[in-house]
């Protein structure tokens, strides 16, 4: 089953030191908005979020639809597809999608260690 293209998503307490830590890690700015506080940052097929002030806790992100560098994959499986099939595995949801939508929509998960996983469909 695929889930998308990954990255991981880091809660940053001041986004102008984290841009600037991950800048000398080799990271660039490959999206984003810092006024909004929130970076997407890039090295090679490494990607990372940095999110001040809009999560709680670091989370696993993944987004069906898209390659690592935000280009469009056909076919791709649908989020609600993926929420139905996670749902008939016994997974349980922090936050669903609607089912009766289209288009974007995203759902949150938990691993048995309590660390959440975002499914993020933008498309």
């Amino acid at each position: 089953m695929s889930i998308g293209a990954f990255s991981i998503s880091l809660t940053v307490k001041d986004i102008h030191a984290s841009r600037a830590f991950y800048e000398k890690l080799g990271f660039s700015v490959f999206g984003g908005n810092i006024d909004e506080h929130w970076l997407i940052m890039k090295n090679d097929d490494c990607i990372i979020g940095l999110f001040q002030g809009m999560f709680e806790k670091n989370m696993l992100t993944f987004n069906p639809g898209w390659d690592s560098s935000a280009q469009e994959v056909n076919p791709f499986k649908d989020v609600r597809v993926l929420q139905e099939e996670l749902r008939e595995k016994g997974i349980q949801f922090l936050i669903e999608t609607d089912v009766n939508t289209e288009g974007p929509g995203h759902f949150i998960i938990e691993d048995p260690d309590g660390n959440p996983i975002l499914v993020d469909q933008h498309r």
